[in-house]
């Protein structure tokens, strides 16, 4: 009876343990790639400016609750407003283009330099020729003359 009275309280004390070992735990670092400071507009993990500390204060004082990084940045929307977040909510249809936009440009250069790039090298191998083909006599002779001037 003893021992099952000690193994149940072991599982008891384990079991909030095993509980959160589950939950992720996140921390500044996690969370400060992925906000922005509201007053200067750039990443707070670069920013240096007293805003940006009492959001690092704020951020750090979730950590401490327990809370997981999108619970926290959820607060950090409230707290803050939207514009703290570095990409903003997929909601509002402009997420996607954050990706997508930037694969179609580097596509299409991609179909242009196939496009072209042949286009190109045919010219340049082709065009001395032309060119040496396309002087009529009176110009051939003036190209000498000319040469022979500057001799």
């Amino acid at each position: 009876m003893k021992r099952l009275l000690a193994l149940v309280a072991v599982l008891a004390l384990a079991a909030p343990t095993a509980a959160t070992a589950a939950t992720p735990r996140t921390t500044l670092g996690d969370v400060e790639n992925e906000v922005m400071c509201p007053v200067c507009g750039t990443p707070l993990n670069v920013a240096e400016s007293p805003q940006a500390n009492r959001e690092r204060d704020f951020i750090r004082a979730e950590v401490a609750q327990g809370k997981t990084k999108e619970e926290i940045k959820r607060d950090l929307v409230a707290q803050y407003g939207p514009n703290v977040l570095a990409l903003p909510d997929s909601g509002d249809g402009v997420n996607w283009a954050v990706y997508v936009v930037p694969a179609v440009i580097v596509l299409a250069a991609l179909g242009a330099l196939l496009l072209f790039v042949p286009r190109w090298r045919r010219r340049s191998t082709t065009a001395p020729a032309a060119a040496a083909t396309k002087l009529s006599k009176d110009d051939q002779q003036r190209v000498d003359r000319e040469l022979a001037r500057l001799d």
